[in-house]
């Protein structure tokens, strides 16, 4: 079995590259669920939801990266967590009109597994900063 490290890694440039479900559900149970307190993401229960929305995302902001700041295992509680910031500017179509606005982001995914397989992940994220920064709010 790969370790939780591998695993997460792998699916965390997945999702965070846009790539959507296809490429990400290698990493997960066929039923991962998906949690988050912010806005835009709050009606969102499935990890496949997740993975789709991110892939819309980078289309809208097609120079959308990520600069990993921590990434931790918790084996005891099969769970890896990463924070990371996210940067790009909203010029691609796809929702609102370009604003050619910029937004720099933290956030935080937690990925619970079960066995070699994501079974839930939370974002923690404070989705109105970024939707001020890029003119949405």
């Amino acid at each position: 079995m790969a370790s939780l490290d591998k695993l997460a890694i792998e699916f965390f440039d997945a999702c965070e590259a846009g790539k959507g479900w296809e490429a990400c559900k290698a990493y997960c149970k066929p039923d991962a669920s998906f949690s988050s307190q912010a806005e835009p993401l709050a009606d969102l229960r499935t990890l496949q939801e997740y993975a789709t929305w991110m892939k819309g995302l980078m289309g809208m902001m097609p120079d959308g990266r990520y600069d990993l700041k921590s990434f931790a295992t918790d084996a005891a509680r099969g769970n890896v967590t990463a924070y990371a910031v996210f940067s790009g500017t909203h010029t691609g179509q796809g929702g609102p009109p370009p604003t050619g606005k910029k937004t720099n982001t933290d956030y935080v995914y937690c990925m619970q597994f079960d066995g070699d397989k994501i079974s839930h992940m939370t974002k923690i994220w404070n989705a109105g900063w970024a939707m001020k920064e890029l003119g949405w709010a």
